[in-house]
């Protein structure tokens, strides 16, 4: 079974449907023919970050982006480490 993938649109209209309309998430749901908790997860998010909900495929918030960032720079950092690690052994090794 294929992972469906919703736009931003679809996700917005849902949103507003339960929260100004007053139509219930287990219903809406039912309707819509979504889990429940997929609603409720949407519903949060349009709640928490109203602007920038939903933001898309490829598309990260900022803290995200900076946590990508972050980890590339750990794994830069940690493959010096190693080679650095590996230089002072060969180094060591020969000085004996």
């Amino acid at each position: 079974m294929q992972r469906r993938k919703f736009s931003r649109e679809f996700k917005l209209e849902v949103v507003k449907l339960v929260r100004e309309r007053g139509v219930s998430v287990s219903q809406a749901a039912r309707d819509l023919d979504l889990h429940e908790n997929v609603l409720r997860k949407w519903v949060r998010e349009q709640a928490a970050e109203p602007g920038s909900a939903f933001p898309g495929h490829g598309v990260m918030r900022p803290e995200q982006q900076e946590i990508e960032r972050l980890r590339r720079e750990l794994a830069r950092m940690k493959a010096e480490r190693d080679i650095l690690k590996k230089a002072a052994a060969y180094f060591a090794r020969d000085s004996i």
